[in-house]
């Protein structure tokens, strides 16, 4: 117990020492380059002030939250169609895990976003269009993965007890799967962040990505920090204070392991 302790305050030390190595090189850089290329931390702060202040630029952050929700929902529940129906009508599995999943993987989020702006226009279906399709082989992978570990005496016992069908699915293979559920949403919650600004950059009208767009127009270098840092600190707040305690919780109920 007492070593654990001491290992992690030894961490926490060594992340505090690497975040003021980082804010002091920061400090010092600022003196040394022009503000429109690296302005300096107060400057920053005084921004990050006025754009939680600015309804306008409260919309936006408002835009890429819906932006993000909605797709992250949409192909999460696509996934999980793609990968039950590759589960259970084994014909389709060729089809989805080896054609599918693959060409989704190797396609570029850039590449999906042009497509999307020639297909809908500079909007908000463009963006949401382009954050789905990069989320879903996330979905397909892990929840593929999740269905492949089913445990199959559990399976066998609960037929030969009748529980087939829906029963079977909601009692034994629905249970099953939260695990791998709560660390696919995990994951595509990081990853729709980093898509979001791309798309909302190319193909948004509104939203942090379209906002940064202006501000680079506009040499608003303090702005563009401020989105940076507060998209740094607010997926590193919701993995650890939100995403992981649910993976934590339904591996401890359900089974499972735990990503660190």
């Amino acid at each position: 117990m007492q070593h654990r302790e001491a290992s992690t305050a030894t961490k926490a030390a060594v992340a505090g020492a690497f975040v003021a190595v980082i804010a002091a090189a920061w400090a010092y850089g600022a003196t040394q380059l022009p503000p429109f290329i690296l302005p300096a931390p107060q400057a920053v702060g005084e921004a990050a002030v006025l754009f939680f202040t600015s309804a306008r630029q409260l919309g936006h952050l408002g835009a890429t939250l819906t932006h993000i929700g909605v797709a992250t929902a949409l192909s999460f529940t696509a996934g999980a169609l793609l990968a039950l129906a590759a589960h259970y009508a084994r014909w389709s599995a060729p089809a989805i895990h080896q054609r599918l999943s693959p060409f989704l993987n190797a396609f570029s989020g850039i590449g999906w976003t042009l497509l999307a702006v020639i297909w809908f226009g500079v909007s908000t279906p463009t963006v949401i269009f382009s954050i789905s399709v990069v989320l879903l082989p996330f979905a397909i992978v892990n929840l593929r993965e999740g269905l492949v570990a089913l445990d199959r005496e559990l399976d066998e016992m609960s037929r030969s007890f009748g529980r087939g069908g829906w029963r079977l699915f909601t009692l034994i293979v629905a249970p099953a799967l939260i695990p791998f559920a709560a660390a696919t949403l995990r994951i595509m919650f990081g990853v729709a962040w980093k898509v979001a600004l791309t798309a909302e950059l190319f193909g948004g009208s509104q939203g942090l990505g379209y906002l940064i767009n202006i501000a680079r127009q506009e040499y608003d270098t303090e702005l563009i920090f401020t989105v940076i840092l507060f998209i740094i600190i607010a997926v590193y707040l919701a993995d650890r204070l939100i995403f992981q305690p649910i993976e934590r919780a339904s591996a401890r109920q359900f089974g499972g392991q735990v990503a660190r």
